[in-house]
């Protein structure tokens, strides 16, 4: 997910979905270390979304105090 549309997205949408990936990650990360993966990198990806997510909750939350 870029970072234009995580921007376009409303705070509420922003934390529903940022607890929807963190329980996707923590669901892929166990099936990891189960099986691997076809695609590892896709941890590192969705780990990153996550950040990105979470930075815009932040900014949002300093520039309306």
């Amino acid at each position: 997910m870029k970072i234009a549309e995580i921007r376009e997205m409303s705070t509420s949408d922003l934390v529903e979905r940022v607890e929807a990936e963190v329980a996707k990650y923590d669901q892929m990360v166990l099936n990891h270390s189960i099986s691997p993966l076809d695609n590892p990198a896709q941890i590192k990806q969705l780990r990153r979304t996550i950040a990105r997510m979470k930075t815009e909750l932040r900014q949002r939350e300093l520039n309306n105090k």
